[in-house]
C-alpha cells in the first residue's frame, strides 16, 4: 500500500501490525503506538517499549514516561500536545536494547508513521533513535542541539529519559536540554548543519519525495 491510501494513523498501525517482519511480536503482548496526531507537529522517537507499554499498548506510560511528562510540563507542554513513538514497536525480552535486525524490521512502519504525521521537528530520544536520523552522531556529543536534515525536518537530539532513572546527574542535563528545546521551538535557536546535506524544499511534493528518499521507505 502507498501512504496516501491510509486515512488515519490507526489504519497505518493496524496494517503494519500484520504486515511486518519483526520477530519480537512472537514474545511481546502487543504492538505499542499512538493514534492521534498532534497539532504541534512535535514528534518524539524513543527506542522500544518496556513492560508497562507492552501491557497497555501505549508508548511511554512507565517511569520514563512519567519523567517525560514532567519535562514537557516544565516547558509548557503536555503529552497531548506531542506525539511519541519508538523505532521498534514491540518490547524486547527483559527490556534489552533492540537489535539492528529488529529496528530494520520496523523501519518501514516507522517511516510510514512519520510521513503521515509530517512532523515540524523530530526529537530522537537516545542513541538508537538518533542513529536513525543522524547515523554518524554520538548522543553524548550532540544532545540538546538541533540539526538540519535533508527531509527539511529539523532533528533535535535528546537523551532518553530512562537514562536519568539510573543516572540522576543526567536529569539536570535533560532539564537543561528541554529548555533548549523550548528555545528552539520558540524560534530562538537555529538548527546547525548535520552530516546529511541540506536541500531547499519548495513545495509539499518535493518534501514528500525527500522524506521518502532519506527515510528509505
Amino acid at each position: 500500500m502507498k501512504i496516501e491510501e491510509f486515512k488515519s494513523l490507526r489504519e497505518i498501525h493496524q496494517y503494519f501490525a500484520v504486515n511486518n517482519r519483526c520477530k519480537l511480536k512472537q514474545s511481546a503482548t502487543q504492538p505499542v503506538y499512538e493514534t492521534e496526531p498532534p497539532e504541534s507537529g512535535i514528534v518524539f522517537v524513543g527506542e522500544a517499549p518496556g513492560l508497562n507499554e507492552d501491557k497497555q499498548g501505549k508508548p511511554f506510560v512507565g517511569s520514563a514516561g512519567k519523567l517525560l511528562d514532567e519535562l514537557l510540563k516544565s516547558i509548557g507542554y503536555t503529552r497531548e500536545d506531542v506525539y511519541v513513538t519508538n523505532v521498534v514497536k514491540y518490547r524486547p525480552p527483559e527490556n534489552r536494547e533492540p537489535l539492528p535486525q529488529e529496528k530494520e524490521a520496523c523501519r518501514v512502519w516507522v517511516n510510514a508513521e512519520l510521513i503521515f504525521l509530517k512532523p515540524k521537528v523530530i526529537i530522537p530520544l537516545g542513541r538508537h533513535a538518533l542513529e536513525t536520523f543522524l547515523p554518524d552522531s554520538q548522543i553524548s556529543l550532540v544532545h540538546g542541539q538541533a540539526f538540519t536534515h535533508s527531509s527539511g525536518i529539523p532533528i533535535f537530539a535528546m537523551y532518553h529519559p530512562a537514562v536519568a532513572l539510573y543516572n540522576p546527574n543526567l536529569k539536570d542535563t535533560l532539564k537543561k536540554d528541554f529548555l533548549k528545546l523550548k528555545d528552539f521551538l520558540d524560534g530562538n535557536i537555529k538548527a546547525t548543519e548535520s552530516n546529511t546535506p541540506s536541500k531547499n524544499i519548495n513545495n509539499s511534493i518535493q518534501k514528500q519525495t525527500l522524506i521518502d528518499e532519506i527515510l528509505k521507505l
